[in-house]
């Protein structure tokens, strides 16, 4: 393309955009996952970002392995900045004590991601991995059961 140039046409057959995601995978990935999320129930947000925190600390705790410090903290960060995205979602209200609770352990998990970070360990990972998994897999099971007396219900 000439610099000055206007762009091709990409409307018409075969030219909207859904022809240009299919051009690129991450693209359609992406906005698949927009799709989910834009779309989700609250109960499966808490379940995506859970998801996504795991991730977070599974490859955290790769690159701690790997000695890749870039990818260590940049990891570890994305896992921060998701539990304080579950802590915010906490109505102290409404939630009572299990609110309490999920607030403390969310700030123990902080605390063992900061300190992995920090010394640049795996083990402070794991801890809270170990916390946080069941956690992830209790959400689910909720959503699953909200989702089984829904359809039941006539």
């Amino acid at each position: 393309m000439k610099a000055g140039a206007a762009p091709a046409d990409t409307k018409g057959e075969g030219g909207g955009p859904e022809h240009l995601l299919s051009l690129d995978p991450r693209r359609a990935a992406n906005a698949y996952r927009r799709q989910a999320v834009d779309t989700a129930k609250p109960i499966d947000l808490v379940v995506m970002l859970y998801d996504g925190l795991l991730q977070s600390l599974d490859k955290a705790k790769e690159a701690i392995e790997a000695r890749n410090l870039e990818q260590q903290n940049d990891q570890l960060l994305r896992a921060q900045r998701i539990l304080s995205e579950l802590s915010a979602g906490i109505d102290l209200d409404k939630g009572g004590e299990i609110g309490g609770n999920l607030m403390s352990i969310y700030a123990f998990c902080m605390a063992r991601l900061i300190e992995a970070n920090l010394q640049d360990r795996a083990e402070p990972v794991l801890h809270a991995r170990r916390v946080l998994a069941p956690l992830r897999d209790a959400w689910a099971e909720a959503s699953r059961r909200i989702e089984e007396d829904t359809v039941a219900t006539p």
